[in-house]
């Protein structure tokens, strides 16, 4: 049973992800029909099990509840309050059970005639466990009505008929139902009531002393009740046998019935068959004169009466308090959906407030403009013809100064081909000698890679300066977009390092990193290794063998100072103030004869201003310089 109730569960969560994976993936059409087909589905497993697991009936259709609560499938609501009733009068808790029905017939719709009739058959049999045959009687009508032409409805309806008129002590018409209902079983093939039907007509005829047939019908009901796994049937068939053999005076057999009885009924929580097997269990030690056994039952009875109201009043306090915490829930989702109707409500208010008052102040804008505009009329066409004449000088003036740029731009462009073309041009030459050489096998490959080595700085001295005229040219034409992320200039230091140690150890120059490790700023990598790129090439270029490099940061409140130093030719005043200009910029041969265009400190300066910072020098002739930036330190990455 236990296995057969976890399968049951984890085909109910696989049934509930895959209508709220529905939720996300689909139109709202085919969302509402998949959350449907879901509700539907869990509200079938939670009937077919509430006789046998009714808690875990009760859990299923709660989560049915709240699936079709989302979507307002009324029907789906409707059968998830039919089904919770069903729990809680199967474990006897009747006047809780008649609050959910109510509820089921608020939500079930006129086009469901058979839940409806389900929902009256059952509501008529808790008023008749509680004793109100009346409205029980007058309930399973409207059942009746509600079943129409089909069998299976009416022989439900015709079998808690003839459990009224048992209890009314009615036997003859309580068989004439239970027959009824038998035949129309028998039609419809239901196998789930026939066993009730035997089970009451074997207390019928033993109420009239045919104990004959009332075991026979006994042994089938719970033969039965094994089959359909109906647990409350099977107690209480249990208890039967006990008070039949009772009355015929097997005390010993009554006994054994009432004792199981009584363990099943405790287990499952059926309290009238608990109760019901301790006054059997009474009778019969009496009868056998075992006082001492006779009194223990006795007095586990009253126990039991005593306790029941207090059961009852327990559980159903707790029932309640689960009926109003599952009301909260479907509260919860109503309200949320009031409250949207309600902001929209508002908001449509608000939009009629709006307009009448943007109305109203149009009107008294209209009149004071009309008021006023003969008396502004002439003022505004001096004020038009005054800006026209301005937007003309303005115009001229940007005329003027576009033009001025072009051949500004044409200037530099011109500067600039003929700088390529002879810095570019000296090391594609030698390629192309080493190469005709090598064709025409005049050096040998040992030579060619000596050669190599020896070219190596000019071909990559060529390859930064195309890098920074293209990064260059795309800063002046399409714009630069910042990327922001954490940099820790220590690191970017340690990869400069690797990135020129060939030309460093070429030269024999040392490279110091005191750049502040795991301390960070915030800028965009890229732009951040071009410029420390452009400044260390730089220094090497001009730094003399044996000499130094040294890249340290300084933190000042909300900013850091990175700088790159060398001691190696330097540059006077003059030259320090020409270099960040593109009229006057110029490039001089580093001591191994490398050569640049000058286009990289312009470049170096856009990227550091581009993310916040500053670019400066300091620097003297033949002591070295030092190349200084400035970028915004944010406190949260330090």
């Amino acid at each position: 049973m236990k296995i057969f109730i976890r399968l049951v569960l984890v085909l109910m969560i696989q049934k509930e992800t895959f209508a709220q994976s529905a939720l996300q993936a689909t139109s709202p059409r085919d969302t509402a029909f998949a959350v449907q087909k879901t509700v539907d589905y869990l509200n079938d497993i939670s009937f077919n099990m509430y006789l046998s697991a009714p808690d875990s009936a009760r859990a299923i259709a709660e989560k049915a509840l709240l699936l079709a609560k989302k979507i307002e499938y009324k029907a789906g609501i409707g059968r998830s309050f039919l089904n919770i009733g069903y729990v809680y009068w199967s474990q006897s808790y009747y006047p809780v059970a008649l609050v959910f029905l109510n509820k089921a017939l608020t939500y079930l719709p006129p086009d469901k005639p058979l839940l409806l009739s389900d929902c009256y058959e059952i509501t008529g049999r808790t008023y008749a466990d509680l004793g109100d045959y009346k409205k029980a009687l007058l309930n399973l009508d409207i059942a009746e009505k509600f079943a129409g032409d089909n069998t299976g409805e009416l022989a439900e309806v015709h079998s808690e008929r003839s459990y009224v008129y048992m209890v009314q002590k009615n036997y003859e018409q309580a068989i004439k139902e239970a027959n009824e209902a038998l035949q129309l079983n028998k039609i419809a093939k239901d196998k789930n009531n026939t066993p009730i039907l035997y089970g009451r007509l074997s207390g019928i005829y033993r109420n009239l002393k045919n104990y004959k047939a009332a075991l026979a019908y006994s042994d089938t009901a719970y033969r039965m009740s094994l089959t359909i796994r109906n647990n409350r049937l099977r107690a209480k068939t249990l208890v039967e046998y006990a008070k039949i053999y009772n009355d015929l005076h097997d005390f010993g057999k009554a006994i054994v019935y009432a004792k199981k009885g009584e363990a099943l009924a405790d287990s499952v929580g059926i309290v009238d068959a608990l109760s019901s097997a301790c006054k059997e269990l009474i009778k019969s030690y009496e009868q056998q004169n075992d006082l001492k056994q006779a009194m223990a039952y006795q007095s586990k009875y009253i126990d039991i009466r005593d306790s029941m109201s207090r059961f009852y009043k327990k559980g159903h306090t707790a029932l309640l308090q689960d009926y109003f915490a599952l009301n909260n829930r479907l509260n919860d989702i109503a309200e949320f959906e009031r409250n949207a109707q309600q902001i929209e409500a508002k908001m449509k208010e608000q939009r009629i407030i709006i307009f009448s008052l943007t109305i109203s102040l149009l009107a008294v804008i209209g009149i004071f403009s009309v008021t006023y505009y003969f008396y502004k009329r002439k003022k505004q066409l001096n004020d038009q013809l005054i800006m026209k004449h301005q937007a003309l000088l303005e115009h001229k003036r940007l005329i003027e100064v576009q033009t001025a740029n072009l051949q500004s731009v044409s200037k530099i462009k011109d500067k600039l081909l003929a700088v390529i073309g002879h810095d570019l041009r000296t090391p594609l030459a030698n390629l192309r000698n080493i190469l005709d050489m090598f064709e025409a096998d005049y050096i040998s490959t040992d030579e060619i890679h000596w050669l190599m080595k020896d070219i190596n700085p000019l071909v990559k001295s060529a390859e930064l300066t195309l890098s920074n005229l293209m990064d260059w040219a795309g800063n002046h034409i399409k714009g630069r977009s910042v990327n922001l992320a954490r940099l820790d200039i220590f690191l970017l230091g340690v990869e400069m390092e690797q990135t020129f140690n060939h030309a460093l150890q070429r030269k024999n120059i040392e490279f110091i990193n005191q750049a502040s490790a795991g301390q960070g700023v915030v800028a965009d990598e890229n732009h951040i290794k071009v410029v420390l790129r452009n400044l260390i090439s730089n220094a090497i270029k001009f730094t003399d063998s044996k000499g130094c490099i040294k890249l340290n940061s300084v933190y000042k409140e909300k900013r850091v100072i990175i700088s790159v130093q060398d001691n190696g030719k330097g540059m006077s005043a003059d030259e320090v103030e020409k270099l960040f200009y593109p009229h006057t910029h110029f490039s001089q041969p580093g001591t191994l004869g490398e050569n640049g265009i000058g286009i990289g400190l312009l470049l170096c300066k856009e990227l550091v201003e581009l993310n916040g910072g500053k670019l400066w020098i300091s620097s003297k002739s033949g002591k070295g310089s030092t190349f200084f930036f400035s970028l915004p330190l944010n406190k949260e990455y330090a």
